[in-house]
């Protein structure tokens, strides 16, 4: 929580409260609805909130923004970025309903109305995002082609809209077929060295037509 301060130091105290009672509703909700992995719950700022912020470290979302988050599991990255930008519209899916139970009553919890959580596949949403993030679901052709389609095509932002994608490692297999990917590295924002190989890949996503 100190880290989130130190980094996103422009917080006002709805934020700072919000971001407080993560810890107690994940370890509340993890108890009931295994989303976070056991080992991982203690690290819930580091692994989980301020990796979900590392979208911001990239894009400042505009209000009314649309922003959709593909497999969101318990609400990453989505929650997070809901309570940095107020009012920008977040739509998180996921496959298993049980996830996204827990993403509407955290998103309760916390009064939050700029977020929409719902049991569904990215192939069947219909709707147009400025930007569509996750937290590595899948290899990054397998998700081109679940949310091709799926961007405006006006953008709004600095960066063309398109996919924020978060994920680590060695990407250069995985983004040979994505000239336009552009990579920020983690580790340039963040510290701690779980952020060392972690990155937001940018993949603008033109909506031909």
């Amino acid at each position: 929580m100190e880290e989130i301060l130190v980094q996103f130091p422009d917080l006002n105290d709805v934020q700072k409260k919000q971001f407080e009672q993560l810890y107690d509703l994940y370890h509340d909700w993890n108890a009931k609805i295994n989303v976070i992995s056991r080992k991982d719950i203690d690290q819930l700022y580091t692994k989980h909130v301020l990796h979900s912020l590392g979208i911001a470290k990239v894009m400042v979302f505009k209000p009314n923004a649309d922003v959709m988050d593909v497999g969101t599991g318990g609400g990453f990255p989505a929650i997070p970025l809901a309570i940095l930008f107020p009012e920008t519209n977040f739509y998180a899916i996921d496959v298993i309903a049980k996830k996204i139970k827990v993403v509407n009553e955290v998103a309760t919890a916390l009064q939050l109305k700029n977020i929409k959580a719902e049991q569904k596949r990215a192939e069947l949403v219909t709707d147009k995002f400025d930007f569509i993030v996750s937290r590595a679901v899948t290899n990054m052709p397998d998700f081109v082609a679940w949310v091709k389609g799926k961007t405006k095509k006006q953008s709004i932002h600095e960066l063309e809209n398109g996919i924020l994608y978060l994920k680590g490692g060695d990407l250069t297999e995985e983004l040979k077929d994505f000239p336009k990917a552009n990579l920020y590295n983690l580790s340039d924002f963040f510290n701690d060295e779980f952020f060392e190989t972690k990155k937001v890949v940018h993949l603008p996503l033109k909506l031909k037509g």
